[in-house]
């Protein structure tokens, strides 16, 4: 089969979460947090890159280590975890990473002189009497720096809105900004308030959509997008402004990790994915605009992956919310033969609940629904699968070019007995079901199981006793 892209788009064993792609030169590189699998806190590892030509976006390439929690000079023994970052190319023509630690309240610089290589420290913003940006009196800490060079000119934001509703000063309660001078560490004007946090929205335009976190910029024409997650915490958000630092308004959702808001093929409150933090952008890559975010796996917050999906700019600037998929790099549906794995799933949901569930995060394994992991530890590159499917859970794939599909194989193993029904909607009518039994090791079980020629989803709902793995599935 020819090479398609998937999401997550980078292998399945590799955790990049809070991706920030830019492009530089003919390339697109991903500049993230590093989860660890099976971690127990975010962001475990260091930094790493990827990158992918221009014209391929199933072609990713791994650039190694650009930089380390050691080399930041307050985090020498390691105790430290890199959040979020963000890179620029400075009017010097070099580039700069902007950081937090996980346990510090200012933002950390490192420098390059090529967009993927080893990042050497460099310093920290600070303001122009040389006291550090988060430890001046009135400072709040700052988290999750965005970055943006426009000619001479470096815009640096930052912020997180905790959800209550009076703090010690405004900045808790507003994403903010700072423009910095040409030596890319001191400030020279601002803080500037940019968009509410849920302290602070009534009467706005963000309201039910506040800020939370992961601040990110961009221009498109001569519009400033600040892409940001709101307080619902699954959605990426946007908002526009014809300045970089004042008189943003309310855009909409762009992508939401659990597909909440969307309502063509389900409810629109229904949840189709574990829903948990968000962080991401935009890019422009090629003439066709992406959005890139992150899904959760392993049945917790700390075991991210990179996903991205295509948007469109409208003639009005705005930006429809686009569904979480299973090919967002493919440049269309994916090829209806063959076999594929079944970590790409971008639906994981319970066929009781019509409505979102209670609980909409979960910070521990959950009992009631499957979740992506793998067998091996972190650093393996091992392939994921689907565990822990129940008796009325589905497991989605979207989309596929169906032509002459006659079969379905799955693979299973564990202690189960039942069967899968296979549909293109996940409330259809199934179009057949494949009966499976328990195994301690891999085995195919198939069916004959026509699927209509088009552009489908393909579900799989188990009904049954114990717990399935679904390690993959072949259409024949």
């Amino acid at each position: 089969m020819t090479k398609q892209g998937f999401n997550p788009f980078l292998p399945s064993w590799e955790y990049i979460p809070d991706g920030e792609p830019h492009v530089f030169n003919d390339r697109v590189y991903v500049y993230g947090s590093h989860d660890k699998f099976d971690g127990y806190a975010y962001c475990m590892n260091d930094y790493v890159c990827w990158s992918a030509p221009l014209d391929d976006l199933k072609d990713w390439r791994y650039e190694g280590i650009i930089f380390k929690k050691t080399d930041d000079p307050y985090n020498k023994d390691g105790s430290m975890h890199l959040y979020a970052p963000d890179v620029t190319q400075g009017p010097d023509g070099r580039y700069y990473l902007y950081y937090v630690l996980d346990k510090m309240e200012v933002i950390s610089v490192a420098v390059c002189d090529s967009p993927a290589g080893r990042y050497e420290f460099f310093g920290f913003v600070r303001y122009e009497n040389g006291r550090m940006f988060g430890r001046q009196e009135g400072d709040v800490p700052q988290f999750d720096p965005a970055v943006f060079t426009e000619g001479n000119v470096t815009y640096l934001y930052s912020g997180q809105c905790s959800g209550k509703t009076k703090t010690v000063d405004e900045y808790r309660n507003h994403s903010i900004a700072v423009i910095l001078n040409s030596d890319m560490l001191t400030i020279s004007q601002g803080p500037f308030t940019i968009i509410p946090g849920i302290g602070a929205s009534e009467n706005t335009s963000f309201k039910g959509h506040e800020f939370f976190e992961a601040s990110s910029i961009r221009k498109i024409g001569d519009t400033y997008y600040f892409i940001y997650s709101s307080f619902a915490m699954n959605e990426l958000c946007y908002a526009t402004s014809k300045s970089p630092v004042k008189d943003f308004k309310f855009g909409g959702v762009i992508v939401s990790n659990a597909d909440l808001n969307i309502d063509t093929y389900k409810p629109a409150n229904k949840m189709m994915y574990h829903g948990n933090n968000n962080h991401g952008s935009i890019a422009e890559i090629n003439g066709q605009f992406y959005i890139f975010y992150h899904r959760h796996t392993n049945g917790n917050e700390f075991s991210r992956q990179a996903c991205l999906e295509k948007i469109y700019i409208e003639k009005d600037g705005s930006i429809k919310q686009v569904e979480m998929t299973s090919c967002g790099p493919n440049n269309g549906p994916l090829a209806g033969k063959g076999e594929y794995p079944a970590y790409i799933a971008c639906n994981i949901f319970s066929m009781e609940n019509a409505q979102a569930p209670e609980k909409l995060y979960w910070p521990n394994r959950t009992p009631e629904l499957p979740f992506i992991t793998q067998d091996c530890k972190d650093g393996d590159e091992d392939t994921g699968f689907v565990t822990n499917i129940l008796d009325n859970c589905g497991v989605g794939f979207k989309y596929f070019n169906c032509r002459g599909i006659r079969a379905i194989r799955v693979k299973i193993r564990g202690y189960c007995r039942g069967f899968f029904e296979i549909k293109t909607s996940w409330d259809g009518q199934p179009l057949g079901t494949i009966g499976i039994v328990s195994s301690n090791v891999w085995k195919e079980f198939s069916s004959d199981i026509s699927i209509p020629d088009g552009v489908h989803s393909i579900y799989f709902i188990f009904r049954g006793t114990g717990n399935a793995t679904l390690g993959s599935f072949t259409l024949v």
